[in-house]
């Protein structure tokens, strides 16, 4: 993890005026900090690409991409999203720092630069990148053990992926907002990691679950909502992952809840879940092709338990787009 106080941080600095590069890199190696240089837009971003960078300073006036557009790139990908990002410059005008907020400028400095307000939003700025890395090894940890609990059920391989893919496909294509999909994907990863809490007779067990086997097995959304909550970028997550075995007709777990009580999102989740158990060969029964997992999960929806309409979604979804099924690294699940 980076230190915001003892250098441990490498900072972009990207400017076309070599005078100015050499005066911010000399007040940030003065700081003990680690100084990468670039002298216009498209060196930046090669930089981004092949290097570690903590924080990024920007002129925004260079040859090339501007300091707008490497920032917008850098703000749009997200294994970068998170880099803080200080736009340099000399505009002053209103509308050049509407359009600098618009590609996501974390902060500004005007030219000149004074030293010591440099430094000061630099500390600052790499606080912040020190809690959100560890935001994101928590997160990285949380996916870690979804996985892991996945892979002791040869049957399940790959579900995660698939569902976190499907998910999130869906739900654009239901017109959610972004926050809604980015919670749908990060839930198709998630979803089951209360199953930790679940016994591995109970879980890989390859007949049906008696009484009391059933009952341990439905507590899971409730202990996957528990370990998920204190994450609080997990907030539109937790739902999804405590609701989405409910039914619409309230004959669901574990709360029992009906119709519009149940989360849109779990909905969603729901109904890709059940379509991808069908298809997949399971210890008690062999993966039904898609025209027979639609016909069951239609004479399903007819009894009270799916939406009918999140299953002429689906079969759109999977019928007419590009397949949205590909592998899926977790740390692009963020």
């Amino acid at each position: 993890m980076l230190s915001s106080g003892t250098g441990q941080a490498s900072i972009l600095v990207a400017d076309d005026i070599a005078a100015n590069r050499e005066l911010l890199c000399d007040i940030l190696t003065g700081e003990g900090y680690k100084v990468i240089c670039a002298e216009n837009g498209d060196r930046a971003l090669h930089a981004v690409e092949n290097r570690t960078v903590d924080l990024a300073l920007l002129d925004v006036v260079m040859p090339g991409k501007t300091g707008f557009e490497v920032c917008q790139w850098i703000k749009s990908r997200p294994e970068t999203l998170f880099i803080p990002v200080v736009l340099v410059t000399g505009l002053t005008s209103v509308e050049e720092r509407i359009q600098g907020i618009r590609c996501g400028a974390d902060d500004f400095l005007s030219k000149p630069v004074n030293s010591q307000e440099l430094l000061a939003r630099v500390r600052s700025l790499l606080r912040l990148k020190e809690y959100t890395d560890e935001l994101e090894n928590a997160e990285t940890v949380l996916f870690s053990l979804a996985l892991s609990i996945e892979a002791k059920d040869p049957y399940t391989r790959g579900h995660c992926d698939r569902l976190s893919a499907y998910s999130e496909a869906l739900g654009r294509r239901l017109g959610l907002p972004p926050e809604q999909c980015v919670a749908l994907r990060r839930a198709g990863v998630v979803h089951d990691i209360g199953k930790i809490g679940v016994p591995e007779h109970v879980l890989l067990k390859d007949s049906p679950l008696n009484d009391k086997e059933w009952e341990v097995m439905k507590q899971h959304p409730v202990t996957g909502e528990r370990i998920c909550s204190p994450l609080k970028s997990f907030r539109l997550v937790l739902p999804i992952i405590r609701h989405h075995h409910e039914k619409l007709d309230g004959s669901g777990y574990p709360d029992g809840l009906k119709g519009d009580k149940i989360p849109l999102t779990a909905k969603v989740l729901q109904i890709t879940d059940v379509y991808d158990a069908l298809v997949t060969n399971r210890p008690y029964r062999k993966a039904l092709s898609h025209e027979e997992a639609v016909r069951t999960m239609r004479d399903e929806s007819k009894q009270g338990w799916w939406d009918s309409s999140l299953i002429d979604e689906l079969v759109a979804l999977i019928c007419w787009q590009a397949p949205v099924v590909e592998s899926i690294e977790v740390a692009h699940v963020f």
